[in-house]
């Protein structure tokens, strides 16, 4: 891929960078994909949504298609199994305002294989086909592909997928470079992401294990994709889409963001998360967003680290939370562990 190439298009959608968000359960609800549009991303997509509307009346589902507000191309990604079943939800989330329908071939979880659906579909070529062309046939928006290299190492179909979805119409793919087997283990390989680039003209999105500028440079420059995909890179490091953006622009990297930056990232992370899933719902996911955020802020070494996620996870109000994030900040780096832990109480109110 060179810089002088042109942006990627995905129908009459051109991208504004090379740097997308991937889809990831539980973790690109709308507070996360508006979070990481804010901070660079040239696409995000939502969380994987089944493709059985009878699922759909649950909280979780009725959450996860929730895209009120958000700036296109709203990109939403279905799972499923029968190609019937996911060309009317394809048709039914392009009525309910979706741009782009990305269907999900990369799922390596066992609760989705085991439905014959998401990797394991990479199995079975001639599904594979009529899925896609059932799905390109339901609606007259873009409609895109997630895949892994394949089902497993002795079954490296990924060049013979992409193939077949280009010839579908799919018009944009996405390469998460490992097998189903090896779920996320082990490291990416971008020799199959090459290959598929090669095999095909639509564009082409490399994932898997970029964590960095650098390495994003790398991956483009070795497999001519036209962009990066993100998943477990933006865990607790949303800056990571402007940062690689301005590498592949500039060449070099940009200043990381200052501590009072991070603290206003991560007051407002909260407040949408407390906002859009209710207190009691959003106390409990931002747990785990805290817990990446914690990871990777290397003002504290791993015991410092542990205790904070103990402090923050035992609170059990919005109010402490977000006392939790100041307090966090407020101190120098040597005391702030110690003055975190003991401030803090459940309710957000000043320990004795």
């Amino acid at each position: 891929m060179s810089d002088s190439s042109p942006l990627p298009s995905i129908g009459r959608h051109t991208l504004s960078n090379r740097v997308i968000l991937a889809p990831m359960a539980g973790v690109t609800d709308r507070p996360f994909r508006a979070l990481a549009r804010r901070l660079g991303a040239g696409l995000v997509v939502g969380e994987m949504v089944t493709s059985d509307p009878n699922l759909w009346h649950t909280r979780k589902s009725r959450l996860r298609m929730d895209h009120r507000g958000e700036p296109g191309p709203r990109a939403v990604q279905i799972a499923g199994g029968d190609a019937a079943m996911l060309a009317e939800a394809a048709r039914l989330n392009a009525e309910m305002g979706a741009e782009v329908i990305d269907i999900n071939m990369g799922c390596p979880a066992k609760k989705v294989c085991n439905k014959a659906a998401g990797s394991a579909l990479l199995r079975d070529e001639a599904l594979v086909a009529e899925i896609l062309d059932a799905v390109v046939a339901a609606v007259d928006i873009p409609v895109t592909l997630k895949i892994r290299t394949g089902w497993c190492a002795e079954s490296n179909n990924g060049v013979r997928v992409a193939r077949l979805a280009e010839s579908a119409g799919i018009q944009a793919l996405a390469v998460h470079g490992r097998h189903r087997q090896q779920r996320y283990g082990g490291e990416a390989e971008y020799d199959t992401i090459a290959a598929i680039k090669a095999a095909v003209g639509i564009p082409v999105f490399a994932n898997g294990d970029i964590d960095s500028p650098e390495k994003a440079r790398r991956v483009l420059d070795y497999t001519g994709a036209d962009a990066v995909m993100i998943g477990r890179g933006a865990q607790g490091n949303p800056w990571i889409f402007r940062e690689i953006d301005h590498y592949l622009r500039h060449g070099r990297r940009m200043a990381p963001p200052d501590d009072t930056e991070r603290a206003a990232v991560l007051r407002d992370h909260l407040s949408a998360l407390h906002d859009f899933y209710g207190e009691h719902m959003g106390v409990r996911i931002a747990r785990k967003h805290i817990g990446w955020y914690l990871a990777g802020d290397a003002r504290f070494d791993d015991a410092e680290r542990k205790r904070l996620r103990a402090t923050f996870n035992g609170l059990d109000a919005a109010n402490a939370q977000c006392r939790f994030i100041d307090e966090l900040f407020r101190h120098a780096p040597a005391d702030t562990t110690s003055e975190v832990v003991r401030g803090m109480t459940s309710d957000g109110t000043c320990a004795a």
